[in-house]
């Protein structure tokens, strides 16, 4: 990771220092995920995701002195915010599609304080299949800032359940609001290249980042039989795919009703597809 720009990197190697202050021994791995893992974080727009591993079960004690040390205002995150979630060792090395996480954080100048001490205390509109998906792209795409490579410390999802939570994810993305009307909706754009990245991960068994997955369905042919639900030949579907790669870099964003077809194309296509 000598790539990553020197604020990030201090951040990182400051923010594990931290954590073994807190965990000592008991913190055995500690991992770059999200946009830092698949190498397309971009400074000012992208969070700072990290997954922390330690050997056993954390009381509340000291779940509640890891986030006061953590938290942005004890440690200043140089992005939007981060995002920390910690697990066990066990639970990592399960490729179970429960969230199962000790604690989770959010904190930044950009983003709303919540600490989290079990799945249950989090808001069911808010979705537990985030965990399952994070620890499928670490396993993958993880980088190591502290113990084993990622790929030892978190097991991948099995194929069914891979599927369910990409399903439930989907689900998710269209059940959220979004401007009526045919202009320009913010955020849609993220909508779309998510499900493109769903989309290359069942048709291509990799995880890559929301606009290099837009990019690698743009280069795909056209299935033989021609029966796919989304076909990266079609016209409309590249323009989308297109302007919602522009859209991240200052374009305007495609309309709310043109992101959700496309979100349900993909639906179809992952609940149809054998993982």
């Amino acid at each position: 990771m000598t790539d990553l720009d020197p604020p990030l990197r201090r951040y990182l190697a400051d923010l594990v220092a931290a954590a073994r202050d807190v965990l000592g021994d008991d913190l055995v791995g500690a991992y770059a995920a999200g946009s830092v893992g698949l190498g397309a974080y971009q400074p000012g727009r992208s969070d700072v995701d990290v997954a922390l591993v330690c050997a056993d079960a954390l009381d509340l004690g000291r779940r509640q002195e890891l986030v006061a040390r953590l938290r942005h205002e004890a440690l200043p995150c140089p992005a939007r915010g981060l995002e920390l979630v910690v697990y066990r060792r066990a639970v990592a090395r399960s490729g179970t599609p429960e969230p199962g996480f000790e604690v989770e954080l959010n904190t930044g100048a950009r983003m709303p304080f919540r600490a989290t001490w079990a799945a249950a205390d989090r808001p069911a509109e808010d979705g537990l299949f985030w965990y399952g998906l994070d620890r499928s792209i670490l396993h993958q795409c993880g980088h190591a800032l502290l113990g084993p490579p990622a790929a030892e410390a978190f097991a991948d999802l099995s194929p069914a359940d891979l599927r369910r939570l990409l399903t439930d994810a989907l689900r998710w993305w269209l059940a959220l609001p979004t401007p009526p009307g045919d202009g320009p909706a913010p955020g849609a754009e993220d909508a779309v290249l998510g499900a493109c990245r769903s989309l290359v991960r069942v048709r291509h068994g990799v995880w890559l980042s929301k606009v290099d997955a837009g990019r690698r369905l743009l280069a795909d042919d056209r299935p033989a039989d021609g029966d796919a639900a989304v076909d990266p030949t079609d016209g409309a579907t590249a323009d989308l795919i297109e302007r919602s790669i522009a859209a991240r870099a200052g374009g305007p964003p495609p309309s709310g009703p043109e992101a959700r077809a496309f979100q349900r194309r993909v639906l179809d296509e992952v609940r149809a597809t054998a993982v």
